[in-house]
């Protein structure tokens, strides 16, 4: 009885010393840190609507922290080639520290409340923005909360939406 007791000991033992599988050790979205705290958030903002202006793009601001690994995730997401394509094709976009504002230390909230999004209680805060100012999002922007748990796709999707608009909405221009 103790010989089975103790080899049953060792099983434990040993499956908790066994290294623990991919999915345990990581997660299913790429992480970046783009939240730099010393950067001047409005004037990032407005050089983004000076590009967006010329290039007739929509501007894309991610509000977020560095502590957030949603916040991570999105900017991680951002990076990707299929992600990146799309951003170089249709948006300008500027990441923005926040800090922690759910615990009352955050800044940078009045980017947000320029375009009517106030009472952040967490991140990322993703703005989608024509050129003219009109936010896009008013309904989801303060949905991604949860970047880190979405799929590719999903989120890869909702952006492409926004582009897509945004190009049929376009004049037609002629060639003659």
């Amino acid at each position: 009885m103790i010989k089975q007791f103790l080899v049953s000991l060792m099983a434990i033992g040993l499956l908790a010393a066994a290294p623990a599988s991919a999915k345990d050790k990581e997660h299913d979205y790429p992480e970046a840190r783009n939240y730099d705290a010393s950067v001047d958030a409005t004037a990032a903002v407005d050089a983004a609507f000076e590009r967006a202006k010329a290039s007739n793009k929509l501007v894309l601001i991610a509000m977020g922290a560095n502590w957030c690994h949603d916040s991570r995730a999105f900017a991680g997401w951002m990076e990707t080639e299929r992600f990146a394509e799309l951003i170089d094709i249709h948006f300008e976009l500027v990441h923005v520290n926040i800090g922690m504002p759910q615990t009352e230390d955050g800044h940078n909230l009045h980017i947000a409340e320029r375009f009517g999004v106030t009472d952040i209680e967490g991140t990322p805060v993703v703005l989608v923005i024509t050129p003219e100012g009109e936010l896009l999002n008013s309904q989801t922007a303060k949905t991604w909360r949860d970047t880190a748990s979405r799929k590719e796709n999903a989120i890869y999707k909702e952006l492409a939406n926004f582009a897509a608009n945004r190009v049929a909405e376009q004049p037609e221009t002629s060639d003659e």
